[in-house]
């Protein structure tokens, strides 16, 4: 099997943010890799493992795919001494700012020239928190979404996939065939971390980086774009009551003035 799985680097969680012209300030701040998207690493590992592992001459491949500056490496390391193979990250000054629509056509271009049976991506970034890129990649490759899965059973022989997916109505069963996209939500297993032997190796494999004119997408102009932004205002003081036996009457009307009740 040829396992691709979609990373981003993000801001750290911790870190203060800020807008500037409409984007989020990238370069003044901690960069990592999304949290959500070592579970999609992770997975992508137990499944070649679990049929003849992806370790050289092994049986299957874990290629990771990134788009964002060159910056971006770092994290695409960190998931090349968890056990990837290899990694191909876009990097193109004409894709900054790139919305979820232009994210998907660049993405999915480089999945169709790489033949990948399967895609594994995290559920959302911690950056834009819109969990539609996979949605979206899968509309453009034409294959099946096996989304939000808690659980992933992979058929190579067959070329089918299961997935688990929990939902408010209940459990769904899900099937589909190569080529297809998964996302994982992140109860599906526990990251490895990666060892000082993984690290080192890490720092030998290849990173293809490509521009954007390499990857064939048609378009770059964001169909989306931040018009204003302002600075979260800072948290006002709480209101004061004073039990004088009608501090009762006081709280129903605050919560009933802020509509809690």
């Amino acid at each position: 099997m040829k396992i691709a799985v979609c990373i981003k680097q993000v801001p750290d969680s911790w870190a203060e943010k800020k807008m500037v012209g409409g984007l989020l300030d990238r370069a003044n701040v901690d960069a990592v890799l999304n949290d959500l998207d070592e579970y999609a690493v992770e997975e992508a590992l137990r499944i070649a493992e679990a049929h003849g592992g992806n370790e050289e001459g092994g049986a299957n491949t874990v290629t990771v795919i990134s788009m964002g500056p060159e910056r971006a490496t770092e994290a695409v390391r960190k998931a090349l001494s968890m056990g990837a193979n290899d990694a191909i990250l876009i990097s193109d000054a004409v894709l900054v700012g790139a919305d979820a629509v232009v994210t998907a056509e660049v993405l999915a271009n480089v999945i169709v020239k790489g033949e990948f049976d399967i895609v594994i991506c995290g559920t959302e970034s911690t950056d834009a928190r819109m969990s539609v890129v996979p949605a979206m990649m899968s509309e453009k490759l034409g294959c099946a979404q096996l989304t939000f899965a808690s659980k992933v059973t992979v058929d190579p022989g067959a070329k089918k996939v299961s997935i688990t997916r929990v939902t408010e109505a209940g459990v769904d069963e899900v099937h589909g065939e190569f080529p297809c996209v998964i996302s994982v939500v992140e109860k599906i297993n526990e990251p490895r971390y990666p060892s000082f032997k993984g690290i080192m190796a890490a720092k030998k494999k290849t990173i293809d980086i490509r521009d954007f004119a390499s990857t064939g997408a048609e378009f770059t102009k964001s169909w989306s774009a931040v018009v204003d932004s302002a600075p979260r205002p800072p948290r006002a003081g709480g209101v004061v009551v004073t039990d004088d036996g009608s501090a009762g009457q006081k709280l129903v009307d605050f919560l009933s003035e802020k509509k809690l009740i």
